[in-house]
């Protein structure tokens, strides 16, 4: 059971190996990324979802999502961060607090924004740090986005302590003191810049905004790429304790410099294809698994959305397999990174490659028809006469209207790997049985598309050969990823065999003399076992084809012994037998009559007693005539009537544990209600003894 599963296993690794080697199929934001948010984002039943920050986060990532964030739901939310708000704390718990109410869309009434206002401007005097700058000038930029009349005062020299903290290469230091720079600190400084500009009450000299806007071409000089076009921001030089890695770098700086290109007047000196490299960076990651980059992977992609440097567009493929049995078409969608439509645009397949970088001759260059009703861009394929395997598709994109091509980046060429699959012709099956010289040959043909078995004998002065033709749909020689041939003796010890490719035919021939010593001597029945698979070929193979009677020679007494054969998990710890279990015969018991006559002698004594006491009657000469004696006395007497119940019920019902637990609480009560009754009984005796 292992081997086959073993065997199994290999094919689906090399067929998955093969579809994973083309890297990550970047697709706009989905309804997985809305599902995820809620997992990632669980509130607690107030509504919050631990700290303000944290609150902030989640909603404004299920903001940009859509997902529900209705006040009602988050209403308790509401009344803390209103709370928060009329009391003392820090800029930071200001900024959040203040951006919650705005996403919630919170009752504002009781909140005294001129005191929040008059709060942050003094943190904007006093701040000492790019953080503190960059919370108090965003919490004030959310106060005058909710309608309120907010100018910053001195905005130039507010401006100018934010540029003073700038460096040479575009990066950012967090205050005055700080000996490195960062460039997540620089998107958080770009941010604050943002917001003293449209908190001026005047225009800012342009001279300076001119300064950040070389800064940021400095910035965009440091950024960092892939192979495939993929770019993004990382830190350099800095303390492990101020290090945030790639993706909040990128999203720091994204964040930033969108916010940047809002407020200034001239358009940002940063091409469209850095833009699209950062767009398909934050895409690339997929569903993050932290809350943290799941918010900074959102947010970015919300500032790239819509920006006024260029709108990336993205290029996907709802599918990167395609049968050409099934005659499927390629079909490409084009959309913003959130899934919006794209404008009027040409998709152009302009090269197909091989593995090896090798372009398909026979393909040229091809425009994609449009369907207006599912927006999506399609090929047929059946014409191109592309056979089956693994390509790189060469796209391009372009904007008809020409005065929107500015707007959008769609980059210069759009590499994405796609499989052609196909059914594979399998031609020249043969298996044979010769002498060693190959004077004489057994030769048996092979259907593989039937059930068929064939059954061979030989001997150790013998060969077995096996060979095959493999056929693509276009007539070409097929070469799969993997072809085994595997012997397995009725010992279950199993052998693997790779045939040999030549001349378009591949050929696997055992010299069984050579092979006995392999065979550990071990003469019988071979099963023979044919397995062929690839990542392209839709009827991969898998089967059995017969087998064949060995004679091999006797093991000579130093010959290596068969290793021992695993154990069979199933056998181990898999269904036990059923056992049967066969209980011992019930004694003999007496008759019922005999039974009850027995019970009715046992209960005379108690008759007998109870007639006696009646005959003779009852002394109460001596009970207790004064009230808490009589009452223990009651107790004393209703204990021992207690015990003789108890006893009836464990003759009918309850177990020995149970009478025993019982017994003792009444056997406590009895004692200590025994004790008064007697003790006044020995009392009143004294005393009369006395009198």
């Amino acid at each position: 059971m292992a081997k086959p599963l073993v065997l199994h296993l290999l094919l689906l690794l090399i067929c998955g190996s093969a579809l994973l080697s083309s890297g990550s199929v970047i697709h706009p934001i989905s309804d997985a990324h809305r599902s995820a948010a809620t997992e990632l984002f669980v509130p607690a039943a107030d509504g919050s979802f631990g700290s303000l920050e944290e609150t902030y986060e989640a909603l404004r990532t299920f903001q940009i999502l859509g997902v529900d964030r209705s006040s009602a739901k988050f209403e308790g939310t509401c009344k803390t961060v209103s709370e928060k708000l009329s009391s003392p704390t820090t800029t930071k718990d200001l900024y959040h607090a203040l951006k919650i109410t705005a996403i919630l869309g919170c009752r504002t009434e009781s909140i005294e924004f001129d005191g929040i206002t008059s709060r942050l401007q003094t943190a904007v005097k006093d701040a000492s740090s790019l953080l503190e700058l960059y919370y108090s000038l965003g919490g004030l930029l959310t106060v005058k986005e909710q309608g309120k009349d907010v100018i910053l005062s001195d905005a130039d020299g507010t401006f100018q302590a934010i540029k003073a903290l700038s460096q040479s290469d575009g990066r950012w230091r967090y205050d005055k003191d700080s000996t490195g720079s960062s460039a997540f600190a620089a998107g958080i400084a770009l941010e604050a810049l943002a917001s003293v500009v449209s908190l001026a009450g005047s225009d800012i000299d342009q001279s300076k905004i001119a300064v950040v806007r070389k800064d940021i071409t400095k910035l965009f000089d440091r950024i960092k790429r892939y192979d495939d076009g993929t770019l993004y921001f990382d830190e350099k030089n800095v303390d492990p304790d101020q290090y945030k890695g790639p993706l909040a770098t990128s999203a720091s700086i994204t964040s930033g410099v969108t916010a940047f290109a809002a407020v200034s007047s001239e358009k940002l000196n940063i091409g469209g294809e850095k833009i699209l490299g950062l767009a398909k960076f934050f895409l690339s990651i997929g569903i993050p698994g932290t809350a943290k980059d799941f918010f900074y992977q959102i947010n970015s992609l919300a500032s790239l959305e819509n920006n006024r440097i260029s709108i990336p567009l993205v290029l996907s493929l709802p599918a990167t397999v395609l049968s050409l049995t099934a005659k499927d078409q390629l079909k490409v969608e084009v959309t913003t990174v959130f899934g919006s439509h794209a404008p009027s645009l040409a998709v152009s397949l302009l090269k197909v490659l091989t593995p090896d970088s090798k372009e398909v001759t026979s393909f040229e260059k091809k425009e994609l028809e449009y369907d207006p009703e599912n927006r999506i861009h399609f090929l047929d394929l059946s014409p191109l006469k592309i056979d089956v395997g693994k390509y790189s598709l060469i796209f391009k994109v372009s904007v008809n209207d020409p005065e929107g091509a500015d707007l959008y980046a769609t980059g210069d060429q759009i590499i994405v790997t796609a499989f052609l699959t196909g059914f594979i012709k399998v031609d020249k099956a043969e298996i044979a049985v010769s002498d060693s010289d190959a004077a004489s040959e057994s030769v048996q043909k092979l259907d593989l598309s039937k059930d068929s078995l064939i059954s061979l004998s030989a001997n150790h002065l013998q060969k077995l050969r096996l060979s095959l033709q493999l056929t693509t749909p276009l007539g070409h020689s097929f070469k799969p990823h993997q072809m085994v041939v595997k012997l397995r003796h009725e010992s279950k010890v199993e052998h693997l065999f790779v045939p040999e490719t030549s001349s378009r035919q591949y050929k696997l021939v055992l010299n069984f003399l050579g092979l006995v010593e392999k065979f550990y001597y071990l003469s019988g029945r071979y099963e023979i076992e044919l397995a062929v698979g690839d990542a392209v070929m839709e009827n991969s193979i898998l089967r059995s084809i017969g087998s064949i009677e060995l004679d091999l020679p006797e093991a000579p007494e130093k010959a290596a012994k068969p290793p021992a054969q695993p154990v069979d998990p199933l056998s181990r710890f898999g269904p036990k037998e059923e056992i049967s279990h066969i209980f011992r015969a019930p004694e003999k018991r007496p008759p019922q009559e005999l039974s009850l006559g027995f019970m009715g002698l046992t209960i005379l004594p108690l008759l007998a007693f109870l007639i006696g006491l009646l005959r003779i009657g009852v002394n109460f000469k001596g009970f207790p005539t004064s009230a808490v004696p009589a009452t223990f006395a009651i107790l004393f007497h209703g204990g021992i009537g207690a015990v003789l119940l108890l006893y009836v019920l464990f003759w009918l019902k309850l177990d020995l544990f149970t009478t025993l637990k019982a017994l003792g609480f009444l056997g406590v009560f009895l004692l200590f209600v025994g004790h008064r009754t007697l003790s006044y009984l020995a009392s009143t005796s004294a005393k009369q003894k006395t009198a």
